[in-house]
């Protein structure tokens, strides 16, 4: 059973039961309740959250300092957008729409890193399911300013771009595609002249292919990402009005006579999405729930088959969606499982399983899977 059908059944059976209550969503204020309220120790449930806390990322306070550290032997490596000091450890757990577990600062807005990803991969869907765009279509009818006119560029579609397969070989916004994550080992002229595979044969995380993403869904909506994703999604699920969505100020460019920023898919040259963890938990719990929020089909059952089904060339990998699966699989936990990840321990985890959304920032992320398997052991 494939992990929509498996959210639908559970929501199906919540809610034809006759025993069962219209499923929660929160309003402008958030409804807390306590574990033991549906059956799950409290205690544990406390001794996880101390585990969390415990558990600090050592990741630099000064955000800047730690991409520096992280990234800087990159070659011609800058930070070109905004970052900032992150704060403690803080997160929330969600069980069946409401609170039973929250520490930490979580009203503070922070830096996401590559959670920025899957928010970006809910602007694709909502192109997807408008019918702006085909998953199989080349890029080179969408994006007509040279970008995918090569022998090798004119082959990559929208499917390789969102799982990270697509291979696109050129510069932007001022970063060759080759700089970001290079080989080791290799002389710049080696990383210039290097073979890559076709587009679709080869997963490789990069950033620069993901912002090419992001650049292109400008161009298909004609109108800042940022605003897409407030209308379409943040706004109707009652997001605050403080998260922020950044791009460079290299990556400005004119759509339709307007200059417009075309925002980047994480922070690791800067900016992404600056957020917190109440609004995170908001988006995950719409996901939890099947792209519905209340009356509202926001994200479309095939979008969501999409972007948990496994890559062809990494099965832990969906459409800018981590997955339970593969080499990156926690054995002990359920494959139903899937997550948004990014840079210095921050995550959106949803367990449908267990009616689950899980946010934790700033936790070391080694110790992900330990803090998750103690929330649902807690459900014994």
């Amino acid at each position: 059973m494939d992990l929509r059908k498996t959210i639908l059944y559970i929501i199906l059976f919540l809610s034809s039961s006759i025993y069962a209550q219209k499923l929660y969503y929160p309003g402008k204020s958030w409804e807390e309740k306590k574990p033991i309220d549906f059956g799950i120790d409290n205690h544990k449930i406390d001794k996880a959250i101390n585990f969390a806390i415990s558990n600090e990322n050592s990741v630099d306070t000064n955000l800047e300092n730690a991409i520096r550290k992280a990234f800087g032997n990159e070659p011609y490596f800058e930070i070109k957008g905004p970052t900032k000091y992150r704060g403690k450890p803080n997160g929330l757990i969600i069980k069946n729409g409401y609170i039973i577990g929250k520490w930490g600062d979580v009203d503070r807005v922070d830096m996401t890193f590559s959670v920025t990803k899957s928010y970006l991969s809910t602007v694709a869907g909502i192109a997807f399911q408008k019918g702006l765009i085909g998953l199989d279509s080349k890029l080179k009818d969408y994006v007509w300013d040279g970008k995918f006119d090569s022998d090798h560029n004119q082959l990559i579609t929208w499917h390789h771009l969102l799982n990270q397969s697509s291979q696109w070989k050129g510069n932007l916004f001022g970063t060759y595609d080759w700089a970001d994550r290079p080989k080791r080992g290799l002389s710049i002229e080696e990383l210039k002249t290097q073979n890559i595979p076709k587009p679709g044969k080869a997963y490789k995380y990069n950033d620069v292919r993901v912002n090419l993403l992001s650049y292109s869904l400008l161009n298909v909506f004609r109108k800042p990402l940022p605003e897409v994703l407030k209308t379409t999604v943040m706004d109707p699920i009652g997001a605050s009005t403080t998260w922020r969505w950044y791009g460079y100020n290299e990556s400005k460019v004119i759509i339709d006579g307007y200059q417009v920023q075309s925002v980047s898919g994480g922070g690791h040259f800067g900016g992404g999405i600056f957020i917190n963890a109440l609004d995170h938990a908001r988006f995950g719990l719409l996901f939890l729930r099947g792209g519905v929020w209340e009356e509202n089909n926001i994200i479309s059952p095939t979008w969501i088959d999409l972007m948990t089904k496994p890559s062809e060339n990494n099965s832990s990998y969906g459409y800018m969606w981590w997955l339970n699966k593969g080499d990156r699989k926690w054995p002990e936990l359920s494959e139903n499982i899937f997550y948004g990840a990014g840079f210095g321990g921050n995550y959106v985890v949803i367990i449908p399983d267990q009616q689950l959304v899980i946010v934790a920032r700033w936790i070391d992320s080694s110790k992900l899977g330990e803090f998750i398997k103690k929330i649902i052991d807690a459900h014994a």
